[in-house]
Order: C-alpha cells, then sequence, then structure tokens
C-alpha cells in the first residue's frame, strides 16, 4: 500500500477518518447511480468500490491541482463504482450482438437514404418484428454504462474504460474533443430523442419521472432511450 499524501499528513486524516468524513459522499453517489440501474445491481458492491475508490483519492490527492478533495474524490469515487461495474459485466453476450446489429443496420440505413432510420426500417432491415426490436432498445437501455465511443463488443468480456483520474492530459484532451462531438451528434437527434436525452442525463430524472413529464409509460421512455444511444453510436462508429 502507497504512503499517504501530503494532503492527508498536512490535514492530519488517516484513512479511517477519511472513510467516516465521506462515507456519506460515498453513500450519496451509490444510491444515485443504482436508482438508474438495474434491479439486480447491489447498491452494497457500489458503496464498497466507491470506499475504495475514496481511499485511493486520498492517497493521489494533491491541492495544487486546483480542485477540492471533495470534488477529486467525488470523481474517483464514481469513477470506482463504474469500473466495478463495467468489471463484472451483467449484460449477456447476445445482447452486445443484437446491439451491434441494430447499430451496422441504422447506419447503414441512414447513409443510403440520407433520412432518419424509423423503428420499421431498423426492424425491416433485421427481418425481426417492431417488438423484438423494441425489446432490444430496452436492453440497450440497459447496457448504457458502456461509453457510446467504445467499439462494439460480442465477446462477452468487459469493456475496458480507463477512470478520468487516471488519464494523461493529451487523452483527457481528446476526450473532450469526442464530448464535443458527441454534443453536436445529440443536437441533430429527434426532437423526442433529444428531449429524453436531457432530462435524463442533464436533469437526471429517471425512465418512470420522463414518462410522466411526457405522459407516456416507462417502457416507451425506456424504447426511444435506447434508440437515442443506438443512433448515437452508429453516427460514432461511422
Amino acid at each position: 500500500m502507497s504512503a499517504p499524501s501530503e494532503y492527508l499528513k498536512n490535514e492530519g486524516i488517516d484513512q479511517a477518518d477519511l472513510v467516516r468524513k465521506h462515507a456519506p459522499l460515498v453513500k450519496r453517489i451509490a444510491y444515485h447511480l443504482v436508482g438508474r440501474l438495474p434491479s439486480s445491481v447491489d447498491v452494497d458492491d457500489l458503496i464498497q468500490a466507491g470506499t475504495i475508490g475514496l481511499l485511493m483519492a486520498g492517497r493521489n490527492f494533491s491541492p495544487d491541482k486546483g480542485a477540492n478533495f471533495e470534488t477529486y474524490a467525488g470523481i474517483r469515487i464514481r469513477g470506482a463504482m463504474i469500473d466495478e461495474l463495467r468489471k463484472s459485466d451483467w449484460t449477456p453476450r447476445s445482447v452486445h450482438r443484437k446491439i451491434r446489429e441494430v447499430t451496422e443496420a441504422i447506419a447503414r440505413i441512414e447513409n443510403q437514404t440520407g433520412a432518419r432510420a424509423r423503428d420499421v426500417d431498423v426492424a425491416a432491415s433485421l427481418g425481426i418484428s417492431t417488438e423484438e426490436y423494441h425489446e432490444i432498445l430496452r436492453d440497450a437501455t440497459a447496457a448504457r454504462l458502456f461509453s457510446l465511443d467504445q467499439p462494439a463488443d460480442d465477446s462477452g468480456e468487459p469493456l475496458q474504460v480507463e477512470s478520468e483520474a487516471e488519464r494523461e492530459p493529451s487523452e483527457l484532451l481528446q476526450e473532450v474533443t469526442r464530448r464535443e462531438r458527441l454534443v453536436e451528434l445529440i443536437e441533430e437527434l429527434p426532437e423526442r430523442e433529444r428531449l429524453i436525452m436531457s432530462l435524463y442525463y442533464d436533469e437526471e430524472l429517471n425512465l418512470r419521472e420522463i414518462g410522466e413529464v411526457l405522459n407516456i409509460s416507462e417502457s416507451r421512455v425506456c424504447q426511444i432511450h435506447g434508440q437515442a444511444l443506438l443512433r448515437l453510436k452508429s453516427r460514432i462508429d461511422d
């Protein structure tokens, strides 16, 4: 185990004190995440991973980086939780394969027609019913923890994504560029998809709350959200 940082020494905080002091932060982030995930995800597992992230933050934090400790710790805590979720990938291999097929079909249709691919268009291209297609969209929403700019992978192995705090400055700059491009692509989405993305990611409403705002079912919100995710991924991959 590495030695404590100068921050911990200067503040006179040991690791036990660090965990006690910031336990509410870890729990707040864990419950915020679990409220947006399938019921199979155990909040205690997130808290355990987040606590490890907190300890790593305590060992690596340097006040001269221009951020306060709680801000830095929040990034490391959330990153540790998401890394744990990715490492223990609960998404079946078949779901990865179907998501890849839908993504390719959307890109193919939009490249050929120059218009946005509709549900019926994609379902027809894949030779499946719209009901089957909507089920894939729900699965895509459940698998949303994977980065949009990661290649589709049907191997069943978790995608390896570094947490932000561990990246080099050049990598962070590239990430900023990708995010700017992602913002541009989101602006090009159909109005309903763009609105749901905004309510989900900016306003941080869950699917049920979005359904109440838009007066549609939670299941329909899930489908539209999944459609938006795969449409974005098809354009990024393309």
